[in-house]
């Protein structure tokens, strides 16, 4: 007799089942996220290897690397510490000007009342600046006649708290007006000729070799006559003169006006903004910096102010910053400005969230190829850094974007000040940490 054995499976329930995927893939995570702790310990261990050189003893340094996707600082050290920015105080007049300008330049405002057209500064730079060359608002003007000009709305002072007076004849250091005609600068070349341009100051040019470019008082300017290559030197503005300058750019009277225009008012616009911006960040221009915080409070009042549109900015985009910067300029050549690590961070952060990266980066100078980074190549083809440098005497700093090799994109800044090495010792141990974090994650 045959006996049929009949064999059972022992069937395992779905739930365990269930718990035996959630534990393997807990595993793999528990395994990712150790093998990422070792290499981000081993990354941090090598930037302070770096930081630890005896060229960072005797200065003070902040380093804060931030990585935007994964919300999680990478290494941070004296990030909230306040430093001397320079030119990364331009970062933040970057991003008051994307947040309050118009994609163009807002280039005069002006209303018309019994055949005289009224007009008033906006701030605008760019009108017949050397290097934009714009004359919308003279094509404009050229309609009309009379012209009343009113610089008066102006109520901010010629020259940022803490600027060196010594540099009062130098290009990078000219007067905040209103109405900024030439970028409020004095040409001076010679080839066959005395080429100077406005030529409203040809005669008071002297052609002798002076300790300085320019008497410190009046429009008095001195040029070596064998000196062949383009002087640029600041002009000293005051309403008077802007009526000249106008009046002879126009060739017709031009009357000073001597209240503000209480009527309502027209606007005229000019270059596209973005356009102004990448002078100010790839050339590092203080001039545009400072109107550009002109030109954005004309955007809020009638009277141009740039402390108006630092305070505005401050209060209502960046309420949340950690340490409030002391800001009191456009351009940085205050060394009154004090930033933190962490509020540079703050503001690329907000930058690189509101915008698309494409136009971002292009504003920003690119490491080995444009702007002040022009200079900072290397055999790695592929540009990596898109970061604004900043540099006074004994400071050095630098805030931007870094992509990694695994094509990641990282914010940081890197702020040096008080060394007594050379600027260019400093950046090249820069460059090597820089570089260490860009291969290494």
């Amino acid at each position: 007799m045959l006996t049929c054995v009949q064999c059972t499976k022992t069937r395992r329930s779905p739930n365990s089942d269930r718990m035996q995927k959630i534990v393997f893939y807990a595993l793999i995570l528990l395994i990712l996220v150790a093998c990422s702790s070792i290499k981000y310990t081993s990354l941090n261990k090598k930037i302070d290897l770096n930081l630890n050189t005896p060229i960072f003893d005797n200065q003070f340094v902040g380093l804060l690397v931030y990585d935007p996707v994964k919300q999680d600082t990478l290494y941070n050290l004296n990030g909230k510490k306040y430093f001397t920015p320079a030119s990364n105080t331009k970062i933040f007049t970057l991003y008051a000007a994307l947040k309050l300008l118009p994609e163009k330049i807002p280039a005069l405002k002006y209303s018309i009342m019994n055949d005289t057209l009224f007009i008033e500064g906006t701030g605008d730079p760019t009108l017949l600046h050397p290097y934009f060359n714009d004359s919308t608002a003279i094509r404009f003007l050229n309609n009309f006649s009379p012209i009343v000009l009113n610089v008066s709305n102006y109520k901010g002072e010629k020259f940022g708290p803490g600027w060196a007076w010594e540099d009062y004849d130098s290009f990078y250091s000219v007067e905040r007006s209103a109405f900024p005609m030439y970028g409020n600068l004095l040409s001076i070349s010679n080839t066959d000729t005395l080429k100077v341009i406005p030529k409203y100051f040809h005669e008071s040019v002297m052609p002798i070799n002076y300790i300085k470019n320019r008497d410190l008082y009046k429009n008095v300017f001195y040029f070596e006559p064998s000196r062949k290559d383009t002087l640029q030197v600041p002009f000293i503005v005051n309403d008077e003169l802007m009526v000249h300058l106008l009046s002879d750019i126009l060739q017709k009277e031009v009357i000073p006006g001597k209240t503000p225009m209480t009527v309502k008012k027209s606007t005229i616009y000019s270059i596209p903004t973005d356009t102004v911006l990448k002078r100010m960040m790839l050339e590092s221009d203080n001039f545009v910096a400072e109107q550009l915080l002109i030109l954005a409070s004309s955007i809020l009042s009638d009277t141009l102010d740039g402390y108006k549109a630092q305070e505005y900015v401050l209060k209502n985009y960046l309420v949340n910053l950690q340490e409030a910067p002391r800001w009191v300029d456009g351009s940085g050549l205050s060394r009154y400005n004090l930033f933190s690590p962490g509020s540079m961070v703050h503001v690329l952060t907000a930058l690189y969230d509101e915008m698309p990266k494409e136009r971002l980066f292009n504003l920003f100078p690119i490491g080995g190829v444009s702007g002040t980074l022009k200079n900072w190549g290397d055999s790695y083809n592929t540009p990596y850094l898109y970061a604004k440098s900043g540099s006074l005497g004994n400071n050095y700093c630098l805030s931007g974007y870094l992509v990694t090799k695994s094509g990641k994109t990282l914010i940081f800044s890197f702020m040096n000040n008080h060394f007594r090495n050379s600027t260019s010792v400093v950046k090249e141990h820069m460059k090597t940490i820089l570089e260490n974090i860009r291969d290494n994650y």
